[in-house]
């Protein structure tokens, strides 16, 4: 049963500028290489979206309607309503994680 993924704005413009920052601090040929693996990983979450672990910084508050997957360093957070995924956040996993969480997720 295949599963229709959706990117919000916000995960939209986290990709726009995760290749922006790793082109121009690295190279465009690995930002590419980066946004191909995590297009992969997307692509499994139409396949499998229920593999992902709860992010600890909200199952620490009780709160389990979101998932993550990894392709590290990045997180790419995302919730399953009945046949989408929802993509919210991808990000850095070494960035203040709680705080970029609170305001993106919890609207704090």
């Amino acid at each position: 049963m295949k599963f229709t993924v959706h990117l919000t704005a916000d995960a939209e413009r986290d990709l726009a500028d995760l290749f922006d920052f790793i082109a121009a601090n690295d190279a465009p040929a690995k930002a590419g290489h980066v946004l191909d693996k995590i297009a992969g990983m997307l692509d499994g979450l139409a396949a499998f979206p229920e593999r992902g672990a709860f992010p600890k910084e909200l199952a620490a508050l009780g709160i389990r309607e979101y998932r993550e997957v990894f392709f590290k360093p990045y997180r790419i957070l995302y919730r399953v309503s009945g046949k989408s995924v929802y993509v919210y956040l991808i990000a850095d996993g070494r960035r203040d994680m709680r705080q970029l969480l609170e305001r993106r997720l919890l609207g704090t």
